[in-house]
């Protein structure tokens, strides 16, 4: 038997142990190892423990648990439910405003933490069964606070970001400068969206109710809004600019950025030795779960690439019409359809690797690839039967809420989703110009 076909049917191996059950990790691990060995015997894992450790002592790497406990802090302190009930108060007397808070909380959530499932959680904890009690389309709020939670990972800081940095081998800065333009524009395009239901449908997404809005006068609204939008709003400024700004690596600005979490937790006395445990372990926990799917995922790449699985790739790829527009379509397309069935995080550590030395090749932006690749692997979060944003919101949601009413909301969003990433395929500059404006 051939290498060849020894990783072919590796691949196939681990699609099988995901199909029955085994969890993505041990299913990267097992299958790397057994047709690896059966390759090439003990020897091709000599440089096991060497890649192994490149990534325990990853510095950039560090990144990840300091701003999984930014977003963690922010999120367990309820400062979120705060951000969610004063921005909506806020515009609540436009069609759909209540909609369009969720988006601009998405926004500055993801920006803070970039961690779907806090911000899901927290905005279908608070917001869903009053906008269905408001009279809401069950669809549309399920949809919107679906795909508001997916922004933080596309909108820096974002974890998405921080591991294709590692992967494409790019500064992690550099993406953040990129991925800034993309994510606001998905986020505007979300609340163009909106704005037009309200005006085409505005039984579907109705504004509060005079009465209720004017229970709280305009001086006390103004004085929630600097309370509870700026701080985090500076948190933000304070990481992003620094790393953006070259003032400090993202590491260090995360690390300020976790501070500045508890800071902001005290003030708003919100902090306590409880809340503090269940952030640490929140943290610790998220953080070993991505860790050891990177560890696991070195012996399955090391596998792939000595069985000549890459130069396998490369012959597919030099089958596709169309030059390098052509290859990266339909490189779009493969990870689209992934996403029906992967997380992110696997597509990334399985799926790139073995396609991202062609592009590298043939001369390619590989920034713009990142933005690209960034922005269709945050589809996955939306995308049935295994988009995580939609389990998030069905363990919260309400009994009278169903699967198919989440499901036929965020269709729209994915349509959405889909518009933004053409949007960056078709004029790169969206995604370049200001790592270029910045000299990065």
């Amino acid at each position: 038997m051939t290498n060849e076909v020894l990783a072919i049917l590796m691949v196939g191996g681990f699609f099988t142990l995901i199909i029955t059950g085994v969890p993505v990790a041990i299913s990267l691990a097992v299958s790397g190892l057994v047709f690896g060995y059966l390759g090439f015997g003990d020897g091709l894992f000599n440089l096991l423990p060497s890649r192994v450790y490149g990534v325990v002592t990853n510095y950039t790497l560090l990144a990840l648990p300091l701003f999984i406990f930014m977003g963690v802090m922010l999120e367990k302190s309820r400062l979120a439910e705060d951000l969610l009930e004063t921005i909506g108060l806020a515009m609540g007397g436009l069609q759909g405003g209540m909609a369009l808070a969720i988006v601009l909380v998405g926004v500055l959530m993801g920006a803070s933490s970039g961690i779907v499932g806090a911000t899901v959680v927290t905005a279908g904890l608070i917001a869903l069964a009053p906008l269905i009690r408001r009279g809401y389309d069950k669809g549309v709020a399920c949809g919107v606070i679906c795909a508001s939670g997916t922004l933080g990972q596309i909108i820096p800081p974002s974890l998405v970001l921080i591991l294709l940095a590692d992967i494409m081998g790019e500064s992690v800065g550099t993406l953040f400068a990129a991925a800034l333009t993309p994510g606001l524009m998905l986020a505007s395009l979300f609340v163009a969206y909106i704005l037009l239901l309200g005006v085409l449908a505005p039984e579907k997404v109705p504004a509060i109710p005079k009465a209720e809005r004017q229970e709280t006068s305009q001086r006390e609204l103004i004085k929630r809004l600097l309370l509870v939008v700026v701080p985090p709003l500076a948190l933000v400024f304070a990481v992003l600019g620094s790393i953006i700004g070259g003032v400090a690596a993202p590491t260090e600005a995360a690390s300020m950025g976790a501070f500045g979490s508890i800071l902001i937790a005290l003030a708003a006395r919100r902090l306590d030795w409880r809340t503090m445990r269940e952030v640490v372990e929140s943290t610790l926990s998220t953080s070993a779960m991505v860790f050891f799917i990177l560890i696991c995922a070195q012996p399955f790449g090391l596998s792939f690439r000595g069985l000549g699985g890459e130069h396998l790739v490369q012959d597919v790829f030099s089958q596709v019409p169309g030059g390098l527009d052509g290859q990266l379509l339909f490189l779009m397309l493969l990870l689209f359809i992934l996403g029906f069935f992967l997380e992110w995080i696997e597509i990334s550590y399985i799926a790139l690797p073995l396609f991202l030395p062609i592009f590298v090749a043939s001369g390619a932006d590989m920034v713009w690839v990142a933005m690209l690749v960034a922005m269709n692997l945050q589809t996955s979060f939306l995308t049935p039967p295994f988009g995580w944003a939609l389990f998030f919101l069905r363990g919260v949601a309400p009994p009278e809420v169903s699967t198919a009413d989440i499901y036929r909301g965020v269709l729209p969003f994915i349509a959405i989703q889909l518009v933004g990433l053409a949007l960056v395929f078709c004029f790169p500059w969206i995604a370049t110009w200001l790592p270029e404006a910045i000299g990065w």
